[in-house]
C-alpha cells in the first residue's frame, strides 16, 4: 500500500483555498443555459432599417404610406428598411418626422449600449390592460429598448373582487410562476391548479387567463416574450 504524503484535515477545519497562481480556465465558470453566443453587430444601414421598418409597423403604416409621407420613392423605402443603401441625414430626418420620433432615435440599435432596466420594489409601472376592467393589476417590472426580442415582466395581482377571465390571446410566449394565493389556470382547453412556486410556460397565442379563482387574493409573476417585428 502506498502511503499519502497529504496531512490529515482536522475536524471542521474548511479545506485550503486554491493557490493564488493556479489558473481558472472560463469554461469554470459557463452558464447553464443553452442560448447561443451572442450574434455578430449589424451594420448601421441594418440598425437603422430595422427601427424605421418597427416604428412603422408600429404606426400601423404601409411601406407607400411611410413613402408618401416622407415624399421619398416606396423602392427606396423599402431598401432603406432592408438596410441595402445608406440614406441621407436629409432623408432620415424626413422619415423621422413622417413616424413623429427623434433622429437619434433611428442609430439606438447600432449603439454599443447594453439595457438594463432596475426597478425598486413596489416602482413598477402600472399598466391598463384588458385584465384591469375585472380585477387583474398589472405593474411592469422592467423594460428592454434595444434587440430583436420584447420582454414584458409583470407582477399581476387579483384581487378579491376579481373575476375569471380565460381569453386573453397574443404573440410570443408566457412563464408564469405563482407567487401568493391559489388559481385553476387554463390554457389551450387545459386547466392547471397553481399554487404558490408553481410555474407554467405556454404559447401564449392560445387562449389562456384564469379560469377559477381558488384563494384570493393571489399575485404572480408573468413574464412575455415575443420578436419584435
Amino acid at each position: 500500500m502506498v502511503e499519502s504524503s497529504a496531512q490529515p484535515r482536522a475536524p471542521g477545519k474548511p479545506e485550503a483555498a486554491p493557490d493564488a497562481g493556479v489558473k481558472v480556465e472560463d469554461d469554470d465558470y459557463v452558464t447553464g443555459s443553452g442560448a447561443p453566443a451572442p450574434a455578430e453587430r449589424r451594420t448601421l444601414e441594418q440598425a437603422i432599417g430595422l427601427q424605421i421598418r418597427h416604428h412603422r409597423k408600429v404606426m400601423g403604416l404601409t411601406v407607400a404610406e411611410l413613402a408618401a409621407a416622407a415624399s421619398v420613392s416606396t423602392g427606396m423605402l423599402s431598401k432603406i428598411e432592408n438596410g441595402q443603401i445608406s440614406p441621407s441625414l436629409t432623408t432620415l430626418q424626413t422619415l423621422a418626422a413622417a413616424l413623429n420620433m427623434p433622429i437619434s432615435l433611428l442609430f439606438s440599435e447600432f449603439e454599443e449600449r447594453r439595457d438594463c432596466s432596475y426597478v425598486p420594489a413596489g416602482q413598477g409601472v402600472v399598466i391598463q390592460r384588458r385584465g384591469t376592467k375585472v380585477g387583474h393589476n398589472y405593474e411592469l417590472l422592467g423594460h428592454m429598448l434595444g434587440g430583436p426580442v420584447a420582454c414584458e415582466p409583470y407582477l399581476i395581482t387579483l384581487t378579491e373582487d376579481a373575476a375569471p377571465y380565460t381569453a386573453f390571446q397574443h404573440e410570443g410566449t408566457e412563464l408564469i410562476y405563482m407567487l401568493t394565493g391559489e388559481v385553476v389556470y387554463a390554457h389551450a382547453g387545459n386547466s392547471y391548479h397553481l399554487k404558490p412556486g408553481d410555474s407554467l410556460l405556454f404559447d401564449s397565442g392560445a387562449p389562456h387567463g384564469p379560469e377559477r379563482l381558488v384563494a384570493k387574493p393571489m399575485t404572480y409573476l408573468s413574464v412575455i416574450m415575443y420578436e419584435k417585428e
